[in-house]
Formats: C-alpha cells, structure tokens, sequence
C-alpha cells in the first residue's frame, strides 16, 4: 500500500462536518462484538452505520453536501436506495426540493423509505436496469433543469462527508484501529476513510464478486466499465468506480481489496441476524464475510468492520436463505430419471436418509414411455449426507444431473 501523510485540511473538514451533524442526527455506535472477537481471535469492533436514522452511512455525505451549498434549490441524485434515502432525508430537513433517480430493480423497501423520509419535498423517478443507466438519466435530467446534482458518491464534499464515520471510529475507540474493514461500491467510503486515518491503521476494501469496479480499475490503472453487475448486494453494485474516489483508491494495492460472493455473503446475513440480532443488507455483511479471509493477519490485532446498511426487504429472506443453503452445500437440485411405473416414486424415496428432505418434486416431461424427468431439490443438515445419497442411488442405476451451480437451468427451473 502506498504511503499516505494525513491531509491536515481534509483532517479538518472531516471533524468540522462530524460537529455540524450533530444538529441534526446522532453519532451511530461503535460496538465490540464478542461473536466476532471469539470467533477470530481478534479484537473485533462493528461500526454499526446500519442504525443511522436512514440506516446507512449515505446520510452523512448528502448532508455535507447539501450544507454547503445554501443557494441551491433543488438537489438530483441518483441512487440504488441508501444514497437515495441520505438525501430524501435531507431534502426535508434543509427544506428543498429533490428529484432522486432510482433503477427499477431497487428494492421495494427502500422505494418506500424514501418516500418516507423525503415526504412532498422529494419526487421519485424509477428508470433503468442497472445503476449506470438511472444515474445517465439523473445527470441529463440535472442539466436540462439547472439543478445541483448530488452524487451518491464521487463528490469531495461527499468523500469528506463519509469521513465522518472515521472521525466517530477516532473518538469513541480513542486511537485509529489496527485494520479497518470497508465495503466498497463507488468508492466514497473508503477514500473517505482513507484520505482520514491516512497510514494509522491498516485496509481491506471489500466488494461483492458481482461488482468489484475498485478491483478492476486496481488492475487497469485507471477506472474502467465493468461488463455486468450483479444486483444482488444493491448497495454496493456499482460498475464503475468513481474518478475522484479512485484518485484516492489508487494506492492500496490489490492484496488490499477482497472480493466475497454474492452467495457466501447470504450465510453471514443469516448469520448476524440468528446470532446476534443484526439486520444487515447485502452490501452492508461485506465487511463482517471479509473476516472469514483475513484469517490469521488479524488475531490479536483491533479490527473495525463498517456495517454500512440495514435497509433488508425482509420479503428477500427466502432467497437469502435459499442462497445460504446451496452455498453451504446443505441443499441440492437434481434433474432425476425416474421409470415410469407404479411404484417407482414409493422406491426412490426408500434411498432418502433420516435427515434429508424434499422441498421440490417437479416432473419436466411425461410423454416417455418408460422414464420421466424430474426437477428434485433435496434439503439435509449436513453436505456429507449428500455423498452416501447419490452412491446409494447411483448403485442402484438411478442417473442424476446436479444443477445446483448451473446458472443457466437455474434461472429457467429454480
């Protein structure tokens, strides 16, 4: 990692706007987590910006800046849902007027929360797929109108508004920790963070493997267009990285920077809200999952995680859950031959173990005279239960295709 010296000015500007937050919403805790801390053999600290009044950090750069521009009327953002709420929140609060772009896959849970917190100062144009297209139409828009576009961000005034969350890490831990974790989607939380405690601690920037722009633009030397994203972790899928949070980013290295799985992040989501109570959003597990890599470079060292957003749509628990499970190899899909014959179906599920169970049974085709397809998922409590299944079946001339990870007959039959 590069060397940074802290910019004494951006030191300033990140305090002077922590203070003028005050007036207007509360510090959010720095917790230690025993779970974590035992687990890992560190000293592990959760930052918990998942309880900020729009529950993510986002509230803080829309804040700085919108106070630093009193003249403007009207404010343009566009955003996935967290940016979006940050300045429905403020637009309310300074008494002006917003128009927030948002891509039409954004959760309906922050749609709502939006309209909540932006009331009739704030109207909502839903457009676009993926991020880059929704935040296209919010600068067009921006420009045929005159308005002051905020972005979600790659801003200064925003970068030096995230800050704020390592302004808070300062005072409450009382020194700069040894490793800070962070997620990353654009980018203007880490450089935030970074450009404040500068070469006092440690880095791991972490994004989601269906988004990771910072990785990407690490290895081009410069910001470059990702292909696609996923939209699963939609706080943190971002295709491209930010210019002026790059210039920031640029140093850290790529042995600085994990990448977690879309799915493997579910099991920690599970995790947290199971164990500890903790309602995370996708992208706001990323830096708790990062934990799991960082392995034994952080024992005995004081580590803060960023949990960066709670705006979880609990209606995607299931999907969630579903994620989880094929992740950690305790559910199966199948494509079955099974004889058709009276009898067969009472014969297969003889094979089954005391802990396994079907949670799909879906015949695909019929019209075979002796054999018919079946979609088959299997749910056990342990992934070895699934080798002594299929060597009972396959002893016995049952075929089985396993379509847990094809992406492709997933999307069709799952």
């Amino acid at each position: 990692m590069r060397q940074l010296s802290r910019m004494d000015s951006f030191h300033d500007k990140a305090r002077a706007a922590a203070v003028a937050m005050r007036g207007v919403f509360p510090e959010t805790p720095l917790l230690r987590n025993a779970h974590l801390s035992d687990r890992f053999g560190a000293d592990v600290w959760l930052k918990r910006e998942d309880l900020s009044p729009v529950r993510s950090y986002k509230l803080r750069g829309a804040f700085n800046a919108m106070r630093k521009r009193p003249e403007a009327e009207l404010f343009v953002a566009a955003s996935a849902g967290n940016h979006a709420q940050g300045v429905a929140y403020m637009c309310r609060e300074f008494g002006k007027k917003g128009v927030i772009f948002m891509p039409v896959t954004t959760p309906d849970q922050k749609i709502q929360k939006t309209r909540m917190f932006g009331g009739d100062a704030v109207e909502i144009v839903m457009t676009g797929d993926y991020f880059d297209d929704t935040l296209a139409a919010a600068q067009a828009f921006c420009a045929e109108k005159g308005g002051h576009f905020l972005s979600p961000f790659d801003d200064e005034d925003v970068i030096e508004g995230q800050a704020s969350v390592a302004v808070e890490i300062e005072q409450q831990l009382g020194h700069a920790p040894d490793h800070m974790v962070i997620p990353v989607g654009g980018g203007g939380l880490g450089s935030g963070v970074l450009s404040y405690f500068g070469n006092d601690c440690q880095y791991t920037f972490v994004e989601p493997t269906g988004g990771a722009c910072l990785r990407a633009a690490l290895a081009a030397g410069r910001p470059v267009t990702l292909d696609t994203v996923n939209t699963f972790a939609d706080g943190a899928a971002v295709a491209r990285i930010g210019a002026r949070t790059f210039e920031r980013l640029k140093g850290v290295g790529l042995a600085n920077t994990l990448t977690v799985s879309e799915d493997r992040l579910c099991t920690t989501m599970l995790e947290m809200l199971n164990v500890e109570g903790v309602v995370l959003e996708p992208a706001g597990a990323l830096s708790v999952d990062a934990l799991k890599d960082l392995g034994q470079s952080i024992r005995g060292r004081t580590v803060v995680c960023v949990t960066s957003g709670g705006n979880f749509d609990f209606e995607r628990l299931p999907e969630v859950k579903e994620r989880a499970q094929r992740y950690s190899g305790v559910k199966k899909y199948f494509i079955l031959r099974l004889p058709q014959r009276p009898g067969a179906l009472k014969d297969f599920l003889n094979f089954l173990g005391p802990e396994d169970d079907i949670t799909r049974f879906e015949y695909l085709k019929k019209s075979a005279r002796n054999f018919g397809s079946v979609l088959l998922g299997i749910e056990t409590v342990d992934p070895a239960n699934f080798e002594t299944l299929l060597a009972r079946l396959h002893s016995h001339g049952y075929t089985l295709r396993d379509i847990t990870d094809d992406e492709l007959l997933a999307q069709f039959l799952i």
